[in-house]
């Protein structure tokens, strides 16, 4: 039997008032970089559920004229979708940009369309795990729960704050240690050795988009985060223990916590994997993490070279070669490495970005390339970080085909995963 050829489906379009309309000739393009085309069939899918629905104030809707080959913009407002957890865009909503639009929240904007009564977005996904659908979850159970810890650890203030983000900001981390699955968020730090343009906690006045959530104001004791780890351990036959959360700045900069409470943890009988989630600036603190009792490791980047890392992190006190040193350093030690690699399509699916990238991974055989997406207005990531070089970008699929091809023992996904005992 023949496979079935996916649709192409038409423009979505928002008047002033909101109301969203699939146009009824023209056809939904895609942008990758600087290149404005239909996007592949293997790069569209349908919505996923918990996906979100964005108007791009001043910014117009472009289409594709099948008939006459032409794109053209539209007086209406341009549509894009934020793609649920576990999937990764490959292709950026196309627009057309008034002067004065203002700048867009931190998400990513995926390009929408609608065909056979249903909408397709150019995304992929790139994990199976659940850990972040809350679909069939009741509501009432999320806040009972971070209720229940409030009532439980009066005086824990770690608890307290995670409690908060559950109730209060919707932190699907959060809301998963009030529920008792999966990973178990640790926010330690208040201060960051970066300046990274998508922070999500902390943003200059003059930035144009405020930051969505606020940053953790105190350091936690090692035996606040102790007995957040020992109570979601009881719970999670599986527990995943992240240092580094949206909340807080670099963990690796409160590093000597970090071990002290990972070491008690274990001597307490404490299982399961220990993870940083880190911009990796500092690899003298790879060694005693290892030893305390830390399993991995995942470092942010948005590339694997110099010039658009710099730009996007604008590191304060550390460079660029300090990051390579640090997964350097953490394999030597026996963690296992994960790269948190924030994807733009057109920036990373690049010849010389998968050059750069693949020669990282042949050097130092990281384990794990978890394929998120750079939360950024599209235009301001265009702005400040390429292109990385001349040409048509190769596409996601291409992209992570290629890598898999190259490093056969290299693992792909979205998510922090339970490395066992």
């Amino acid at each position: 039997m023949a496979k079935r050829e996916k649709p192409r489906p038409h423009l979505l379009v928002a008047d002033k008032d909101g109301n969203i309309y699939d146009h009824p000739d023209l056809l939904m393009l895609c942008r990758r970089g600087g290149e404005l085309t239909l996007p592949r069939p293997d790069e569209i899918m349908p919505l996923p559920p918990e996906s979100e629905f964005f108007l791009l104030p001043g910014r117009h809707a472009v289409g594709f004229d099948d008939e006459t080959g032409e794109i053209e913009v539209m007086e209406d407002l341009a549509v894009a979708a934020f793609a649920s957890p576990a999937h990764t865009v490959t292709g950026v909503a196309a627009y057309a940009q008034d002067p004065d639009a203002p700048a867009l929240p931190l998400l990513s904007y995926a390009a929408i369309g609608f065909a056979e009564d249903k909408f397709w977005v150019c995304a992929k996904q790139v994990d199976e795990d659940k850990r972040q659908i809350f679909s069939g979850i009741d509501p009432e159970r999320i806040r009972a729960g971070a209720h229940n810890l409030l009532k439980r650890f009066p005086e824990n203030r770690l608890m307290r704050h995670l409690a908060s983000c559950a109730l209060n900001y919707g932190c699907p981390a959060a809301k998963n240690l009030s529920l008792g699955r999966f990973e178990c968020p640790l926010p330690t730090s208040k201060t960051c050795n970066a300046r990274c343009v998508g922070c999500i906690s902390l943003q200059p006045e003059d930035s144009g988009f405020p930051s969505p959530q606020n940053r953790i104001a105190f350091t936690p004791t090692v035996d606040e985060i102790v007995e957040v780890m020992l109570h979601h351990g009881t719970r999670e036959k599986r527990p995943v223990f992240s240092f580094g959360q949206g909340c807080e700045g670099e963990p690796l900069t409160n590093w000597k916590l970090l071990a002290e409470a990972t070491r008690t943890f274990r001597e307490r009988g404490g299982t399961g994997t220990v993870n940083v989630n880190t911009n990796a600036s500092l690899p003298d603190a790879m060694r005693p993490l290892a030893e305390a009792g830390v399993n991995s490791i995942r470092v942010s980047l948005n590339a694997v070279r110099k010039k658009p890392y710099e730009a996007y992190y604008r590191p304060n006190g550390y460079a660029f070669e300090d990051v390579l040193q640090c997964i350097r350093e953490a394999k030597k030690n026996g963690l296992f490495v994960s790269l948190n690699y924030l994807f733009f399509p057109g920036l990373n699916d690049t010849e010389e970005e998968l050059e750069a990238l693949s020669a990282l991974v042949d050097e130092t055989r990281l384990d794990f390339i978890q394929l998120r997406n750079l939360n950024l207005d599209p235009q301001l990531a265009l702005d400040l970080l390429g292109p990385y070089s001349p040409g048509p970008a190769m596409g996601l699929i291409n992209f992570r085909k290629r890598l898999r091809k190259a490093h056969d023992w290299l693992k792909f996904g979205y998510f922090n995963p339970y490395l066992g005992e």
